[in-house]
């Protein structure tokens, strides 16, 4: 599914609906629950898609079953009922939801493609999350994989597989090899994005229908950029 559509005045970007589950293209920006901010939540936008929808009187159910940061954009899955969602929330526990993202580094690994494994440390009042090669006091093992899609005029494409699904991994794993994600200022790009946002985006999801039982594979285009464009 690499289409595109559009849903109402906000440009609400529907990847996949059902009865059970909605799935969104997050834009650079958004944030998926509401935070200290005040700003409206992804969540409260695609409720109000929802109930204008399907005439929906009263309150309409929604459960958030994960999140990505305010500047990446792509995949967010929603659950529409509770069953849905509790069955969710199992099967992202035990991992059994396949992420693949796309990142713009300014870097070349220096291998191709590999495996990284770290282990992270959360700094809250940061906001922050710190990459060690060795186990330390209150880390956590993080596991990725990357390879190499494409070489730009001045940046690498990589692809990458989540193993695990820690606070900031990705953004900070990259960092930690000293390929850090285009715009990402927190860890350690030079300059950041005239739009905030940073070149890092969840791009596809594979996982088995809460219901239907049926294997559900979607795929979120990326937004309108110089940077991203050159990588089609």
């Amino acid at each position: 599914m690499d289409k595109r559509t559009k849903t109402n005045s906000q440009n609400l970007l529907v990847l996949y609906e059902d009865n059970h589950i909605i799935v969104i293209n997050k834009r650079p920006g958004d944030i998926v629950q509401g935070d200290k901010t005040g700003d409206i939540p992804l969540s409260e936008i695609v409720k109000q898609y929802i109930k204008k929808k399907h005439n929906k009187p009263g309150k309409v159910f929604l459960g958030v079953v994960h999140r990505i940061d305010r500047p990446t954009s792509g995949i967010v899955i929603f659950a529409r009922t509770s069953k849905a969602l509790s069955r969710l929330n199992e099967l992202f526990s035990k991992k059994e939801a396949k992420k693949t993202y796309w990142a713009i580094v300014k870097n070349q690994p220096e291998n191709e493609q590999g495996t990284l494994e770290h282990w992270m440390v959360r700094n809250t009042r940061q906001n922050k999350s710190y990459a060690h090669i060795k186990e330390v006091p209150n880390s956590k093992k993080a596991i990725l994989d990357y390879k190499t899609l494409k070489k730009l005029n001045n940046y690498y494409l990589l692809e990458i597989n989540l193993k695990t699904g820690r606070h900031h991994q990705i953004r900070a794993q990259l960092a930690a090899i000293k390929c850090p994600i285009k715009g990402d200022l927190k860890y350690g790009f030079d300059r950041s994005n005239k739009n905030g946002s940073i070149h890092l985006h969840a791009r596809s999801i594979e996982f088995l229908h809460p219901v239907k039982k049926e294997t559900i594979k979607i795929l979120a285009p990326t937004f309108e950029d110089a940077v991203w464009d050159a990588c089609s």
